[in-house]
């Protein structure tokens, strides 16, 4: 029988921290007492496996079979755990399964293939098309073409040499004259551009750099998570995170085969993102997922539906055409994905278009299906798949035949469109259970995952900015605002069927952290606020409208100037967004007026304190910080903090805000952070998958503007929302609450004490009269209450 994970491995909050060299285990070993003292319950460790020497992040792993280095060693990390342990606190790890670094210097597996061919016992890691590359791997790792840098290659100690890099050479070939050698290798070195069209190796999105790794094969997956289980066995680890299980080519499958491998030991999340409504599937062996979705239901509950559609028409207004043709989510959104299918992944579905050629020719009813068919069918089915990607069921609910439809609408000879019938059999698994038709239904999911990501989150998000705020992984920028009764259905769903799942406001991968989102979610309650500082800022002229809506957005969520990290986060917007520049062909003179902008504008000017209206607005951006914060760490669900959030944390995208960790000074915000951790701590029973979950619904005139729940009619959060339109309508007024029946505390105080029941209601202008936010107890009062007062 295997063991399920035992409640003391459940954690009661999580607290993310980003090792890297220059916060390795020792670091974070230092810090252990400080987080303890907040509350958490576990740490959870950004990847920890070996990776590129000096990589920040370890999403680039090299070698599975040992902890990095350069982080500590697994002596360093063994160590962790036990000082962790001695303070209450277990580990979380981020665990990587779906690519690996393509450095052959570095991955010991790469490099075994590229010097021994297909026949390598390595070769069964990698989804290699050899056949597409006449017998060869692409390498799109050159400079320039290969003749502008073959005069600086040279061969010595049986290995190839080009700027640093080094390539294994198949053997007998080391006395070869240049051009042999080089046409004598398992693999084609090329120019980095091939790598769009030519590539013949799975890889991680659009990053030839991280080479996809089949754990589908049990070998495989033994080779590369042998070192995790034994940490897991060995009690070093209690908890994982498993990224991007999109990539893989059945995610479920895997999940099962990490289920047995660590016998069920691990809490474990998955960083899947949800689109909308759609559910995780309910068959998967996780708790849940890593939280984006929570995020979007509690950052959507700040936001002020009517301000946010009044912002869209400014937005529409000030940007014009300068934007992408006209601002309307919708149509974005396809473009960006026709653009993504079509020059970023033309390897990918290149790569489908051979599998289904290959299908169709041996199979005398599909035989007369043009190669352009094929490929016309494959890119207009996938930019018509609505979520990530399709898994072992349920996928007609995603290639529906609206969208066969729709596909076939693309094609000018209507006897032509049969092609889509045919792909869209392939994708489903209805024409055949052969190797091919495996292959052709697994890459087409795993292409549409990474289509959804570059085309929406890297793309479309910097192209459609009327609110940023809403422009996170797993939001939804057409339609940003969430009411009350969507979140406390939301609540209702994970307190029943994820009661474990996790929960977050700021990740490693945030655009922006959740404090700067809060500052851009109050202008949807004063859009005519917003034009007015836009109009201040008209002195300061940008190269395009677009990009000065954007940047002093995002300056004003970020509150202090500072172009040393605006510059680089704006700068990085446009790249995203590909309208005047990108990322492979940049345009220096446009990036350069971006930068001379963002120094004399954004990074210069206090745009919050430039009016007096401005100004007037800090103590809302203060009611949404802690509003947000308290609602998160409640919820059903697993908390988790991002290294910092404890506090006021301002952060824009990667790298800003991967910076190493450092503890800083406690603030209002710490407080209730600290009240809320104590008190899941104490009292996980409250908040687990007994707690229940109970919305509590104000009466009166200001109703609407209080949020507020009841955990196991126990614990009762309620928090203030859209403070600004409540003032604007008189304040609380007569606004009342029922709280459940006894003696409730306030733990932010420990002080004040209410009375519950139905004929016991409490005024909200004296329950929030000391802060915008309220966390009751009735245990507390048994317990003898503390307040952080």
């Amino acid at each position: 029988m295997t063991p399920s994970p035992t409640a003391s491995t459940v954690p009661t909050a999580t607290y993310r921290l980003q090792i890297q060299p220059e916060f390795p285990f020792s670091a974070a070993e230092r810090a252990v007492p400080h987080l303890a003292g907040l509350g958490v319950s576990h740490l959870h460790l950004s990847p920890v496996l070996e990776a590129v020497p000096g990589s920040t992040h370890g999403y680039d792993v090299t070698d599975h079979r040992t902890v990095r280095a350069e982080l500590g060693g697994e002596e360093g990390l063994r160590a962790l755990a036990a000082t962790a342990r001695t303070h209450g606190l277990g580990l979380v790890v981020d665990l990587v399964p779906n690519h690996m670094a393509a450095v052959p210097r570095h991955n010991h597996a790469l490099r075994a293939v590229l010097r021994d061919g297909p026949d390598s016992p390595y070769a069964r890691w990698f989804d290699i098309d050899w056949a597409a590359g006449d017998g060869r791997m692409l390498l799109p790792v050159l400079p320039g073409r290969l003749p502008e840098v073959r005069e600086r290659m040279r061969v010595a100690d049986g290995m190839l040499h080009l700027d640093g890099q080094e390539f294994p050479l198949r053997a007998g070939t080391e006395e070869l004259p240049l051009a042999e050698l080089l046409d004598a290798q398992w693999y084609r070195l090329a120019w980095w551009r091939l790598a769009r069209t030519e590539l013949n190796y799975r890889r991680f999105f659009t990053i030839s750099d991280l080479i996809g790794v089949r754990v589908e094969d049990p070998e495989v997956f033994a080779a590369t998570h042998g070192k995790i289980v034994e940490l897991v066995r060995d009690g070093v680890i209690e908890g994982l995170r498993i990224d991007h299980p999109d990539g893989l080519t059945d995610p479920e499958g895997y999940l099962e085969r990490l289920r047995e491998a660590t016998d069920g030991r691990c809490w474990t999340v998955v960083e899947k993102i949800l689109t909308g409504t759609e559910p995780l599937p309910p068959s998967w062996p996780v708790a849940g997922t890593t939280g984006y979705d929570a995020l979007r239901y509690v950052d959507g509950v700040f936001v002020d539906p009517a301000g946010a559609d009044e912002l869209l028409d400014l937005y529409r207004e000030f940007v014009g055409r300068a934007g992408d043709r006209g601002g309307y989510w919708e149509a974005t959104a396809r473009r960006a994905a026709y653009k993504v299918v079509t020059h970023e992944l033309a390897a990918e579905t290149a790569a489908l278009t051979r599998i289904a050629g290959r299908i169709c020719a041996a199979d005398p009813d599909l035989r007369d299906h043009a190669p352009w068919a094929l490929l016309t069918a494959i890119r207009e089915l996938l930019v018509r798949v609505p979520v990530y990607r399709t898994y072992r069921t349920g996928g007609e609910n995603v290639l529906t035949p609206d969208a066969a439809r729709g596909a076939k609408a693309a094609f000018a000879v209507p006897e032509e469109a049969s092609a889509v019938d045919t792909v869209r059999d392939l994708a489903l698994g209805r024409l055949g259970e052969g190797p091919e038709h495996q292959a052709f239904q697994a890459r087409f999911a795993q292409t549409s995952s990474a289509l959804r990501a570059k085309s929406v989150e890297d793309t479309a998000f910097y192209r459609y900015t009327p609110l940023l705020s809403a422009n996170e992984v797993g939001g939804d920028p057409g339609r940003p605002a969430v009411t009350p009764e969507e979140f406390h259905a939301y609540c209702l769903r994970l307190a029943r069927d994820w009661p474990a799942t996790g929960t977050v406001l700021t990740t490693h991968d945030t655009k922006r952290s959740a404090d700067v989102r809060a500052g851009i979610s109050v202008l949807s309650q004063c859009p005519r606020v917003w034009a007015g500082l836009l109009e201040e800022a008209a002195g300061v002229p940008a190269p395009d409208p677009h990009l000065a809506w954007t940047a002093w957005q995002t300056a004003f969520g970020f509150g202090t100037p500072d172009a040393a990290r605006l510059g680089p986060a704006v700068l990085k917007s446009v790249r995203e967004a590909g309208l005047h520049t990108s990322w492979t062909e940049p345009d220096p003179g446009y990036e350069r007026a971006v930068q001379e902008f963002v120094a004399a504008g954004p990074g210069r000017i206090p745009l919050r304190t430039a009016s007096e209206a401005a100004f007037a607005l800090e103590p809302h951006i203060r009611t949404h910080v802690l509003g947000a914060a308290l609602v998160q760490l409640t919820m059903p669900g697993v908390p988790e903090l991002y290294q910092g959030t404890e506090r006021e944390y301002r952060a824009l995208v990667d790298p800003d805000n991967r910076r190493p960790f450092a503890v800083g000074p406690d603030d209002e915000k710490t407080a209730v952070v600290r009240a809320a951790l104590a008190l899941r701590r104490r009292h996980p029973d409250l908040f687990g998958e007994a707690g229940g979950y109970a919305p509590l619904t104000a009466a009166g005139p200001a109703a609407g503007h209080c949020l507020a729940f009841a955990r196991s009619d126990e614990v009762v959060t309620a928090v203030t929302r859209l403070p600004l339109r409540l003032a604007e309508a008189g304040g609380w007024q007569d606004t009342e609450l029922v709280l459940p029946a006894g003696r409730w505390f306030d733990l932010l105080d420990g002080v004040r004490e209410f009375t519950g029941g139905p004929d016991s209601e409490v005024k909200l202008a004296e329950l929030f009269a000391e802060r915008p936010v309220a966390l009751l107890s009735r245990r507390a009062g048994r317990e003898g209450s503390g307040g952080l007062g």
